[in-house]
């Protein structure tokens, strides 16, 4: 893995989208993931911004939703498809079938999970698959001790998960399993991207990059990842041995 550390949030996002833009330009049929959440909303606007400026044709790119909350689609404010409805597929007029989303209300959750694989193993491997971080080290929904050898799959949320959640939705929402891409499908994506900002992310993060590489820290893969990109600002990579050193 290789470590970029920005000054800021806005430095961080505007990195990882001008990386995703050149990308593209080389690979104008890409396959790639975003996450819901906080830490992508800069990416996703300085990357809409760029289309919309005419930088970067995505017309024949495919976008994969990283993960969903079971129970929730986009009727919910809340829910990882509204939120990328809002800040992607939205602003960049994509059509249906150029988005590739979880359907959290599924009736069979293994047959939601099989037809995204299957999509992505039809397409893919992802050509950049980009991810925030949890608290816990969780990466998309994959929780602590979720086998690095999964691709979609759907499980329990963890507690912290579960509380940290609830800032998403303007009213309390039962949050129980979640539905994600999996821990394969990281490995297997040509450039794999995590993003992380601010100063509570800096245990975790230096947990993850420097600890031991342990499926109850998920995001410490990245340590076997010799593709795999980290865009920190300096808050978040505060705790790091090799940063602090310097």
């Amino acid at each position: 893995m290789k470590i970029m550390i920005q000054n800021d949030f806005d430095d961080l996002s505007k990195a990882v989208a001008e990386y995703i833009v050149q990308y593209v330009k080389q690979k104008p049929n890409a396959l790639l993931c975003f996450p819901s959440g906080e830490s992508p909303t800069g990416v996703l606007r300085h990357f809409v911004q760029a289309v919309q400026a005419g930088q970067v044709d995505v017309s024949q790119c495919t976008f994969i939703g990283l993960d969903e909350w079971v129970g929730l689609d986009e009727s919910s404010d809340g829910s990882c498809r509204y939120f990328l409805q809002q800040n992607l597929f939205g602003p960049l007029n994509l059509a249906p079938e150029k988005a590739i989303v979880f359907n959290g209300k599924a009736a069979d959750l293994d047959q939601e999970c099989a037809r995204v694989n299957n999509f992505i193993q039809q397409h893919g491997p992802l050509d950049i698959m980009l991810v925030g971080i949890g608290l816990n080290g969780h990466i998309g929904l994959n929780e602590p001790g979720t086998s690095f050898d999964l691709y979609a799959h759907h499980a329990p949320l963890a507690e912290m998960t579960i509380t940290v959640g609830q800032k998403y939705f303007k009213q309390p929402t039962p949050l129980t399993n979640g539905i994600t891409l999996g821990l394969k499908h990281f490995q297997e994506a040509h450039v794999p991207i995590l993003i992380a900002s601010g100063g509570k992310k800096a245990p975790i993060i230096a947990q993850s990059l420097e600890g031991e590489v342990t499926n109850q820290v998920p995001a410490s893969i990245l340590q076997t990842l010799p593709e795999a990109l980290v865009y920190l600002d300096r808050a978040a990579a505060s705790e790091l041995q090799f940063a602090t050193a310097k």
